[in-house]
């Protein structure tokens, strides 16, 4: 049984070889030495699949009963020992079952991996590729044009998913502003945040209109696959035009429409707190 087992545990290192390599570059993109505790924890629990693994394969099959030395087998005697070595196999090799049990432990526990955040990013927003967002509530601290005029502050919270959402998607930012001033301290708020040196954002992309009617003229004319706001009477209006809407709202209103979604943050939509 110890070599049989053995030469089991070899065939499914190679298994497990062939199913790694296509799934551990993107669960462990970082080396062990910058390891968070989420890595650490994925490690943890693939060793421990497999020392599951090879204790099942360890595990002895269930010893055969011994037949009378002097008793002729019967018909029915000889079925039983057929069905008994086809259960077995042969050379003691455990049966199939064990195998899939095996596969069962690999498989769950690749389902417990949690995704990493741009996989989640790219899951909620349905591979769109085109993104309008509005900014006052959603990236910025501020709540109304009126405080533009003052300042503006990217929210820290928020930062990591907009890079994220950068990476794969044409991002536009927009927002209603009284003044020139208003206009200077977002785009500096978002060049000192970072924003512009991931390299999927430019200043080109951020908008700028006197009216809310001039910001749903600048989603209808992009097109966007989701459009983000504030503004439940713009997210409204929009519904029928833009495959997907996110509502921003401290309240979590009720869905206006099938393809409008709410969350009282960004952030919290792609569950990164």
């Amino acid at each position: 049984m110890a070599e049989s087992s053995k030469e089991d545990l070899f065939q499914l290192i190679k298994r497990f070889r062939a199913y790694l390599s296509v799934r551990m570059s993107s669960i462990f993109p970082i080396s062990l030495l910058n390891m968070d505790p989420r890595s650490v924890g994925a490690v943890t629990g693939l060793a421990l699949a497999i020392v599951f693994t090879w204790r099942l394969l360890r595990s002895p099959s269930e010893p055969q009963r011994r037949q009378p030395k002097h008793q002729a087998p019967s018909t029915s005697s000889s079925v039983v020992g057929v069905q008994s070595t086809a259960t077995s196999g042969p050379s003691g090799v455990p049966p199939q079952s064990e195998y899939l049990r095996a596969q069962n432990v690999v498989d769950e526990f690749f389902q417990t991996v949690k995704p990493t955040l741009g996989q989640i990013v790219r899951q909620r927003l349905s591979e769109g590729r085109k993104v309008t967002c509005r900014l006052v509530g959603v990236i910025l601290e501020e709540s109304s044009p009126e405080e533009l005029q003052k300042q503006a502050t990217v929210r820290s919270s928020v930062l990591e998913v907009l890079l994220e959402i950068t990476k794969f998607c044409d991002l536009y930012l927009m927002e209603r502003v009284l003044d020139d001033d208003s206009e200077r301290n977002v785009l500096l708020a978002l060049e000192n945040a970072g924003v512009f040196t991931s390299g999927g954002l430019i200043k080109d992309k951020v908008l700028f209109c006197s009216t809310e009617i001039g910001r749903t003229s600048f989603v209808r004319q992009l097109e966007p696959d989701w459009h983000i706001d504030t503004n439940p009477e713009i997210v409204t209006q929009l519904a029928r035009f833009i495959k997907y809407q996110l509502h921003v709202s401290p309240t979590r209103p009720e869905r206006h429409a099938s393809n409008v979604f709410s969350s009282t943050s960004l952030e919290l939509f792609f569950g990164s707190l």
